[in-house]
């Protein structure tokens, strides 16, 4: 994760105000020295091992600090439509080390789920500048000692040399350190995909990688070296986006977004501009990340709690938006993906059926799509009007809904997938209205106000005081007046004029007899309290406390 610090601010700019002269281009494929059995870069593209085209579209996880969530991480990934997950790893020098015997693993779980795999050692971050970061000199010694688990494995794996080797104080030594530590690593028999991480915590605003990308390049005597860059804050105009991202492509240098988030402490990129000109340029981007942020950057989870099914407004934008992975996709020639020239979509999948309908869930299934190389997995969406959203993925031909509210209609409908990641036409929407949640025979409501005048905070704990368990609830009441709701969380809350309703999430879905459940809501205010003066839960009125 990239944090630039306030001695970058200044340079925010730079990146598209100091253009120099570019030398001319490198032909990789005039000078490269050695053939590799896997990824190779050829004249600025990244081909597999079969020679095809390939561009990385996926998304970070921090396996070191999350080793448990991997597995049914990256089939969430592969079923979200990522053709690639760039796993986050440490050396042993700031995390605990993730051995031979880790990293064999993660490649066989990436293998698996036919995503390749971007291999890359964290500890170097902000190197120079962060107190304790590994060098690049240190990350080869890691990348030497873990070298059975990747070797062998060209054709699924790239090595990232280290995460944002330098911070921004001795950023000029990028140059120097990372072209060493090619050298060594190809002295080292490793005849991966190297790539290379840009320093200034990843951002490259003083183009020093920019400068001398060159340099490090013909350095390596296989010519199969790929540059990263992480775009947050310094990256927050398409202009800015498309300069430092050309100046790459210009000069037939392979190039990539190896980070990028919809926001961020030094500022907020543009990843409308960042992913439609990665799609223009054919160039891979990986977002930064699938779950597990802290530290005040939270906003950065794809998912949250690792729940594929809860996907943030980031992760909705990633996967299913414009430019996006699941409408650009292409699974690597070597998992039998979009190197084999597949480009017909499987047939509609049949209409949906619901069943099981409670108050808060349902069941749905439909029959097959077909394809030509097989269908891989379906796409469920809920359908409203010309919109639709995202509900879950699955490999089968049915799904589990959870999380309804009670008493109201839904469309369904179904995409299916094949393995090349063409997507299939939508099939016909199933609609049916949710049952009624059961009535309280007893509630109370209490409501705990932080008012500043201009907004304030609500928390707001649901009693059941009755004599059977509420199964799925929806809570009623109106403002004073003057308050708009801008956030919540523990409910889904929405706002029509001074009514607000707000209904459970899938983990406070249910109040015990005795027990209670709490959410919370920001709002906005133009003045007086924000004391509702009534509640109803399911249509049945409730005390206040």
């Amino acid at each position: 994760m990239n944090r630039t610090l306030a001695t970058a601010a200044g340079a925010l700019l730079a990146v598209a105000a100091t253009m120099v002269t570019m030398p001319a281009p490198v032909h990789a494929a005039d000078t490269a020295t050695a053939p590799t059995a896997g990824f190779r870069v050829a004249e600025g593209r990244l081909l597999d091992a079969n020679g095809q085209d390939f561009v990385l579209r996926g998304v970070n996880h921090a396996h070191t600090w999350y080793p448990g969530r991997t597995p049914r991480a990256l089939a969430d990934l592969k079923a979200l439509g990522a053709n690639s997950a760039r796993i986050v790893l440490s050396t042993g020098d700031r995390w605990t080390k993730n051995d031979t015997a880790d990293v064999a693993n993660v490649v066989s779980q990436c293998k698996a789920n036919k995503l390749v795999c971007v291999l890359e050692a964290h500890d170097t971050t902000g190197y120079g500048e962060q107190s304790g970061a590994a060098s690049l000199a240190q990350a080869v010694d890691y990348w030497v000692e873990v070298a059975d688990a990747v070797k062998g494995q060209e054709k699924y794996v790239v090595i990232n040399l280290g995460n944002e080797p330098h911070g921004n104080t001795g950023h000029t030594a990028w140059t120097d350190d990372t072209r060493n530590a090619v050298t060594r690593l190809r002295a080292a028999g490793f005849h991966h995909t190297l790539m290379a991480d840009a320093p200034n915590w990843g951002q490259d605003w003083s183009n020093t990688m920019r400068d001398n990308a060159s340099a490090v390049f013909t350095a390596d005597p296989e010519r199969n070296t790929v540059f990263s860059v992480h775009m947050y804050g310094v990256y927050d105009t398409a202009a800015e986006v498309r300069s430092y991202l050309t100046s790459f492509t210009t000069r037939e240098l392979p190039i990539v977004v190896g980070e990028f988030g919809h926001d961020h402490s030094d500022g907020n990129p543009d990843e409308d501009a960042i992913m439609a000109t990665a799609r223009e340029l054919k160039l891979g981007y990986l977002g930064w990340s699938w779950s597990g942020n802290g530290g005040g950057v939270e906003y950065l989870d794809l998912a949250t709690d690792f729940d594929a099914t809860r996907l943030t407004p980031w992760g909705q934008r990633l996967f299913h938006g414009p430019d996006g992975i699941r409408q650009t996709s292409r699974e690597a020639s070597v998992y039998g993906g979009t190197g084999s020239g597949d480009t017909r979509p499987p047939t509609a999948p049949g209409r949906p059926t619901a069943s099981e309908v409670t108050a808060t869930g349902a069941r749905l299934t439909w029959a097959a799509a077909t394809d030509d190389t097989g269908v891989t997995g379906y796409d469920v969406v809920r359908v409203n009007g010309s919109t639709e959203t995202p509900v879950t993925t699955t490999t089968g031909t049915s799904a589990t809904l959870t999380g309804l509210t009670p008493a109201t209609s839904y469309t369904f409908a179904v995409y299916a997938r094949d393995a090349a990641g063409n997507r299939s036409p939508r099939s016909a929407g199933a609609s049916f209205t949710t049952a009624p949640g059961p009535s309280a025979d007893g509630c109370a409501v209490g409501y705990r106000l932080h008012d500043w005048g201009t907004g304030l905070n609500a928390d707001v704990t649901i009693h059941n005081t009755g004599t059977r368990p509420i199964l799925g609830w929806r809570l009623e009441f109106a403002f004073p007046g003057g308050q708009t709701v801008t956030s919540a969380w523990n409910a889904k809350v929405v706002q029509e004029g001074t009514r607000v309703r707000a209904t459970h999430e899938p983990w406070t879905e249910t109040i015990p007899v005795g027990g209670s459940v709490s959410f919370g809501l920001s709002a906005s205010s133009t003045g007086g309290d924000g004391v509702p003066a009534a509640f109803t839960l399911n249509g049945a009125a409730c005390a206040k406390r």
